[in-house]
């Protein structure tokens, strides 16, 4: 599974595994497990986020995983709700204290808005003082690296000038959902993309088109939009509790043929049933 020990590296330096184990749904009492499980099988790369409601369990996961602390990378994302320097600064001690670490390998800000309006009102101050505090803590070591999830290039853009230029940006990215523009904006400022839902939240499985791709490599739907993402030079993050699916999810050491990342590039898939009430899954 030599995907596990592939690293980008981020324009600090600092080096981060290619395929990550998202938690997202996974409980709290249940995530230890679930990060123990990923680390014995090879994974070293575990985002969670205060969302997510699990920091605690990953935490304990990470510190009763065996494996030196200097060997995982953790991220985890301050609430989309908070917009202000002071409330910033302590959910980031807030989240190091819950996760029982004494640093972060990677922080974001988890929404340019807050959940309840997504892709809705004017935030850009407060997402510059709540970038400003991620700032402090990478300074002060807290956070090896800083960056934002679901922002676009104008959100982005709101952060030009700031000290630290984001390491990181968390998007969704799946065949299917292939958002051309953003990842070539993020490429030419340095900024390394994140793939969450690698796998359209499931929805894709049932997709003939993909599965017939899928076939001809002799792979599962899953391996092949994992290898996708991979090969758009994005981190992978698939999702999941199950072991055996972590096992299936690293196994994706083929190639995807030109033709057919770019049949993968251009599919227009983004119907997320009953998830689309989620902000992120909603088209917006």
């Amino acid at each position: 599974m030599s995907i596990l020990t592939e690293t980008y590296t981020l324009s600090n330096g600092v080096e981060i595994p290619k395929l990550g184990l998202g938690t997202w749904f996974i409980d709290d009492d249940k995530a230890a497990q679930a990060v123990r499980d990923a680390v014995e099988i090879g994974y070293r790369n575990i985002d969670t986020a205060q969302a997510y409601g699990n920091e605690r369990g990953v935490g304990e996961g990470v510190r009763t995983s065996g494996v030196p602390r200097d060997r995982l990378f953790v991220s985890t994302k301050l609430a989309a709700e908070i917009k202000d320097f002071d409330d910033a600064v302590a959910a980031i001690d807030g989240s190091l204290e819950t996760l029982g670490l004494d640093y972060v390998d990677l922080m974001l800000i988890h929404s340019p808005q807050p959940w309840n309006d997504f892709r809705g009102g004017d935030y850009a101050d407060g997402n510059r003082a709540a970038w400003r505090a991620l700032e402090k803590a990478y300074t002060e070591g807290k956070l090896r690296a800083v960056g934002v999830s679901n922002f676009l290039s104008a959100d982005l853009a709101n952060l030009d000038g700031a000290t630290v230029t984001p390491h990181v940006n968390q998007i969704l990215v799946h065949a299917g959902n292939t958002p051309d523009d953003l990842l070539d904006h993020c490429r030419s400022k340095e900024i390394l993309v994140e793939a969450y839902s690698p796998i359209a939240h499931g929805e894709i499985l049932d997709n003939e088109a993909v599965a017939a791709i899928a076939d001809r490599y002799g792979v599962s739907v899953p391996q092949l939009c994992i290898r996708y993402t991979l090969q758009l030079g994005t981190v992978s993050l698939p999702k999941t509790a199950n072991p055996e699916h972590m096992r299936a999810n690293a196994r994706v050491d083929f190639v995807i043929s030109d033709d057919d990342m770019d049949a993968l590039r251009t599919l227009r898939e983004r119907d997320y049933g009953d998830s689309s009430a989620f902000p992120v899954y909603s088209g917006r």
